[in-house]
């Protein structure tokens, strides 16, 4: 049987606690006892870890043997602020299928309610993004940034190739861009109503290969989940 995993709050060299919600859960709802073992990410490494102590808002593990883990594929995800329940599932599944990095963009179509908020949705989309490693068994948890303007998110960007996910482009694709391989990717995925003609000025100045997903119009959640999985696929 699949041992169940989970993400340690704080650790040492040789121990890793689990606090609040998920200690809670652990204890109360799947009532942990000393003694169990299970897999515990802590800082960044996979261990085979056995419970010590179990506490209502603490359960503490002894660290063991460091286990085998996959890296995460090398991809930053640079992701316009659209509807947050649909942004929200898009991050979630993002996560799931690898991400590194996640960058919310306040583009100048995103709508501007949402542009307001979207600073005190940060911590949400970082327990959403959590959560969502766990369930999927990744060793680590992608980054979540600050939202920012689209200027600002590409001088974050430090990837060897960077993709533009370009409703206006038919002919190269994101698959044939990828061909060859590359160490690290960036991709941008656009608002609804996609990017202003002076934002794409922005990714061309900034060396972004404009590239399709194919002849459909996709909703920004959908292109997101299919560029990332075209990015598993080819990475």
């Amino acid at each position: 049987m699949t041992r169940r995993r989970w993400i340690a709050d704080t650790w040492t060299e040789t121990s890793a606690s689990l606090r609040g919600e998920q200690a809670a859960h652990l204890a109360r709802v799947l009532r942990a006892e000393v003694g169990q073992v299970f897999d515990v990410v802590a800082n960044g490494f996979l261990h085979r870890a056995e419970i010590s102590f179990v506490g209502e808002d603490e359960v503490r593990f002894v660290l063991h043997e460091e286990l085998e883990a996959e890296a995460a594929l090398p991809v930053h995800l640079l992701m316009a602020v659209f509807k947050f329940d649909h942004m929200e599932w898009g991050i979630e599944k993002a996560t799931e299928l690898g991400a590194e990095r996640i960058t919310p963009v306040i583009a100048r179509r995103t709508e501007k309610h949402l542009a307001q908020a979207a600073a005190k949705r940060v911590e949400r989309w970082r327990r959403i993004v959590r959560e969502a490693a766990q369930q999927s068994r990744r060793s680590d948890v992608p980054a979540v940034d600050e939202p920012v303007a689209l200027k600002v998110a590409l001088g974050m960007v430090r990837a060897e190739r960077t993709l533009l996910l370009a409703e206006t482009e038919q002919e190269n694709s994101l698959k044939a861009a990828l061909e060859g391989g590359a160490e690290s990717v960036a991709v941008a995925v656009g608002p609804e109503g996609g990017w202003t003609p002076e934002e794409m000025t922005l990714f061309s100045e900034a060396g972004w290969k404009h590239v399709t997903l194919g002849p459909r119009i996709l909703r920004a959640e959908t292109a997101a989940i299919a560029g990332l999985a075209v990015c598993a696929a080819m990475l």
